[in-house]
């Protein structure tokens, strides 16, 4: 299953390209729902999978780590 990282904002705040993150959350790619369960912006940034453990996806959600974890073989 592809998966990708997608961004989570303030509440109220509009995802633009210099909006600061609020936590980073992992996907299935084109998925706009976090493993977590939280429903993240359609216009949110997304990062490749491959960047999670890295300090370009921190902070990150622990809860999408968690799952994510589970899924890789």
């Amino acid at each position: 299953m592809d998966h990708e990282i997608r961004a989570e904002y303030e509440e109220g705040v509009l995802p633009h390209a210099d909006t600061p993150v609020k936590l980073w959350h992992m996907t299935r790619v084109g998925s706009t729902t976090a493993m977590c369960g939280r429903d993240l912006a359609p216009a949110a940034a997304t990062q490749p999978a491959d960047v999670w453990g890295t300090s370009k996806a921190e902070p990150f959600c622990f809860l999408c780590g968690a799952q994510y974890l589970r899924e890789q073989p």
